[in-house]
């Protein structure tokens, strides 16, 4: 086997690092163990925080230009491993290798487009007597915590703005799917100073230790509404910086005037694009009643022929849920759907033996109050949902404690943009979903999240602004 996919080590200060300790990397595919992962010791966590402390002041102060060259090298340096990359990320993560591919390459993409955005400087006065200027510095140490969903993707979410607005980064991927991350850290070894781009690895209480720690001045993570809010409370005795991406329960709304067949490919990988393991996944999809007959027909088809396995298999279209916890909960809520007495139009029966796959499974017009509904289930188990008017409909897609996403789906873009404004979420698609680019900025309202991701909003969230104002008369 290449090298590629063995000995795994953390990356501290530029240099290769062990630990005394290690955890298993599981393929969820077959339950098997893939490699082993380093497990980070306090100590470790403290010469991480210590070395990119030590290399902020001259990565803060280097001219903006080899910034942006550097971030633009990680793009380089994915691509030229995009295939081996690929197939680490299915063993780990489990998605079939189109899809691993396709994110590996969004990431060498995102990495390119991030080096070439702006920090702005505002001047806000420029009068005979004085000028007045605000511009953007670094924060300082950031924590990077990234989950399993996307493990490749949305930590370049964090690292590329990190870097280009002049922080050093700690990043910690999740124990689930770290070896893509430690692998990048890796091959960057020789393109970046000791100690601006260091990545750990290690169990459940590396992340809680890493978002205490007094030496890190800025913490980005994405992750549950649950643990978002402790990350929220162990920033607080220091007041860290905080990003955070949380969960959401986003509504799609299907218009009575949809081409059915047109849009029914989407409206799928909406909902089921890499297993329903979406952060902006369609979580309720409310369908006018006058074409819900004809969309439950034209997803559950899709839903038969799709074939759930092995990543790594010729013909797999989804793969498994990523790890046994959440494989646990998406087989808990199937069974209370069951108990519930509630139709399963496709699915609704997890199969025997080893890998954690649940079938691609339609709920037929759940009621709103039901579990299916009211959860965000975060695998691959949809609630279709009649509607009739469209006060009913925004009134039932906003009664959520959730705010992260959402779609409309009609010919009238005009009357989509219409309700779109009406929705209480951060982003709203019309007539596709989960679009989301390096220059757009993305945002959770509610308990979907806090501050901003990409586009120059996010951007400036690795920064601190200062104003600087000058007396233009003589002194």
């Amino acid at each position: 086997m290449s090298a590629f996919f063995e000995h795994f080590s953390m990356t501290i200060d530029g240099e290769a690092i062990a630990s005394p300790r290690t955890i298993d990397v599981i393929n969820p595919a077959t339950e098997t163990v893939v490699a082993k992962a380093p497990d980070c010791t306090p100590e470790q966590l403290d010469l991480a925080v210590l070395a990119a402390r030590r290399a902020f002041p001259k990565w803060r102060d280097t001219p903006l230009d080899q910034r942006r060259a550097a971030v633009a090298k990680f793009g380089e340096v994915i691509a030229a491993h995009a295939e081996d990359f690929a197939r680490l990320f299915t063993l780990e993560q489990g998605r079939p290798l189109a899809g691993a591919l396709a994110e590996i390459q969004f990431g060498a993409f995102w990495a390119v487009e991030v080096a070439k955005l702006d920090i702005p400087v505002l001047v806000t006065e420029d009068s005979p007597a004085t000028r007045s200027e605000t511009h953007h510095l670094p924060i300082g140490v950031v924590a990077g915590i990234v989950p399993w969903n996307f493990p490749f993707n949305l930590a370049l979410w964090k690292i590329a703005p990190a870097l280009l607005t002049g922080n050093t980064i700690v990043l910690k991927p999740s124990p689930f799917t770290p070896l893509t991350m430690l692998k990048l850290a890796e091959l960057m070894r020789e393109h970046l100073p000791p100690g601006v781009f260091n990545v750990i690895s290690g169990g459940d209480q590396l992340g809680p230790w890493l978002t205490a720690h007094p030496d890190v001045d800025k913490i980005s993570f994405t992750g549950s509404t649950a643990t978002g809010k402790k990350v929220l409370e162990a920033a607080a005795s220091d007041l860290k910086r905080v990003t955070l991406e949380l969960g959401g329960n986003d509504a799609a709304i299907v218009l009575p005037d949809v081409d059915v067949e047109a849009v029914a490919d989407q409206l799928f990988f909406a909902a089921f694009g890499n297993s329903g393991q979406i952060c902006i996944a369609t979580k309720r999809m409310y369908v006018h009643e006058d074409i819900y007959d004809k969309v439950a027909e034209a997803l559950t088809v899709r839903a038969k022929n799709a074939k759930v396995g092995n990543g790594l298999e010729q013909g797999t279209n989804f793969g498994p849920i990523q790890n046994r916890p959440q494989f646990e909960r998406v087989k808990n809520l199937v069974a209370d759907t069951q108990s519930a007495g509630l139709t399963f139009l496709a699915g609704g029966e997890i199969p025997d033996g080893p890998g954690y796959f649940v079938p691609i499974s339609i709920v037929d017009n759940p009621p709103e109050d039901s579990r299916v509904v009211q959860e965000e289930a975060f695998g691959p188990v949809l609630p279709l949902l009649k509607f009739r008017d469209i006060d009913e409909v925004v009134a039932r897609a906003n009664a959520s404690e959730y705010g992260l996403g959402g779609s409309i789906w009609t010919k009238d873009v005009s009357r989509g943009v219409e309700i779109a404004r009406r929705l209480e979420t951060g982003t709203v698609w019309i007539n596709h979903s989960m679009y989301i680019m390096p220059w757009t900025p993305f945002a959770g309202h509610k308990h979907s999240g806090l501050g901003v991701e990409n586009g120059q909003d996010g951007l400036l969230e690795f920064t601190i602004p200062q104003t600087i104002t000058i007396a233009k008369t003589a002194v």
